[in-house]
């Protein structure tokens, strides 16, 4: 792994244009521009034609049919079965707890005023296939919509060539997924935006995707709501020289292996740790199945800093603003203030991110590329709209008029004052 050092100004600079790197691709922007306007003029069969050009599977038919989930479900193991399971339970009673019945008061005699909410109508899914299958992101998108009490949960996965995978079926069936569809891409979050003849529009989509289905995601905004522009998985650690370099470089991979693109990023203030680290990283890619995506990863966006401090650690770990971030050190909790920017954090060495992935319960749909400055982590809060609302008797109103009428004024909207004037007049 490339070995940074420097000032933290320094390391901050270098790791701030490496990340814009990644995060940039005009190229990527065109292709999906004309997707998405395919779709939008041609609906179903310009799904049809992407689902054979570009994952090289020709079906007639975009819905899969529930006799098939139900099958998937019936004929999966019990050991898979009973991880699901276990996933499930967490999952929902983490997101339990972030459930909300709005509010309401009156802070002053005759005004009522509050907040409702209301779960969105419809929203759309969209699970990875590609390299990998994610059953998991399917747990970690639509138990949270039900929770929010969503009414239409539609899911988009590619085709495979050999049929979709009985666990990403059973964990949709589970979840509680209303239709699943099978096409992927740019095309899928065109099709969830603008509807076609097979796919109905939602209101909004969520899921993570590779660099066309963020770029896709970001072009259609506006049109729908979107959860955030996800990017290729991150994990950055911070550890001393206490740290195991065997499980630090696993990890370092555990997020490599996503994607070529994937940042694998380990601050340390132990150069022997950097170095060890670094050796590891190479001896375990040996014997990884998918080394070669890990491994382009790590030549690309992989890096160990080697910074003086801890404190400095944390500055820049914050400039990078980490998908997942690991504190390898002792007493890991201690320091969870100093994380301003992070999507998700684990604290210590046995909350290996992978925990996270699957089966803690705090979710594992998160900001990616330097966006955990401003996005969170996907929640039931996603799935739900604020609407406000204020009663005023006329008392009320005849005691706080003359403060409308003198702002109106101020702001040379005189229909505004005008608006209040004439209630307080009759």
């Amino acid at each position: 792994m490339k070995i940074l050092t420097g000032t933290l100004t320094e390391l901050q600079q270098q790791v701030t244009t490496r990340q814009q790197t990644v995060a940039q691709n005009p190229a990527v922007q065109t292709t999906v521009q004309k997707i998405l306007a395919d779709v939008k003029l041609n609906g179903d069969k310009a799904l049809l034609a992407y689902n054979a050009t570009f994952d090289h599977v020709t079906i007639s038919d975009l819905r899969v049919p529930q006799a098939q989930i139900d099958a998937a479900m019936a004929d999966l193991s019990p050991k898979l079965l009973a991880a699901l399971t276990l996933a499930q339970k967490n999952i929902t009673s983490f997101h339990q707890l972030e459930m909300s019945q709005g509010f309401i008061d009156s802070p002053y005699p005759g005004v009522i005023r509050g907040q409702k909410l209301t779960p969105l109508a419809a929203v759309g899914l969209y699970v990875p296939g590609g390299t990998a299958a994610y059953p998991s992101t399917i747990l970690m998108t639509a138990i949270p919509a039900k929770l929010a009490g969503v009414k239409k949960i539609v899911m988009v996965t590619p085709p495979q060539a050999k049929g979709l995978n009985p666990a990403v079926l059973a964990a949709a069936k589970l979840a509680g997924v209303d239709e699943i569809y099978q096409v992927g891409g740019a095309q899928a979050i065109g099709a969830l935006s603008y509807g076609t003849e097979s796919i109905p529009k939602v209101d909004k989509i969520l899921g993570p995707g590779n660099r066309y289905v963020a770029e896709a995601k970001k072009q259609v905004f506006g049109d729908v709501a979107i959860d955030m522009i996800a990017g290729p998985s991150e994990i950055g650690i911070i550890a001393d020289d206490s740290a195991d370099p065997v499980r630090v470089a696993a990890d370092l991979l555990s997020q490599a292996e996503h994607d070529p693109n994937a940042r694998a990023m380990l601050v340390t203030t132990s150069p022997a740790l950097a170095d060890a680290v670094s050796k590891a990283v190479d001896s375990q890619l040996l014997s990884l199945p998918r080394k070669a995506i890990a491994q382009a990863a790590i030549t690309n966006q992989g890096f160990i800093a080697i910074i003086p401090d801890v404190a400095s650690a944390f500055c820049l770990m914050n400039t990078i603003a980490p998908e997942h971030l690991e504190i390898q050190l002792p007493n890991p909790i201690t320091y969870l203030n100093e994380i301003h920017n992070a999507g998700s954090v684990f604290l210590g060495e046995n909350a290996a991110e992978p925990v996270g992935d699957y089966v803690a319960g705090p979710n594992h749909v998160l900001p990616t590329a330097g966006s955990a400055r401003f996005f969170s982590p996907l929640g039931v809060y996603d799935f739900v709209k604020r609407t406000q609302f204020i009663q005023y008797s006329a008392a009320a109103l005849a005691t706080q008029a003359d403060a409308i009428v003198t702002l109106a004024q101020t702001e040379g909207l005189d229909g505004h004052a005008e608006a209040i004037l004439k209630r307080i007049r009759r």
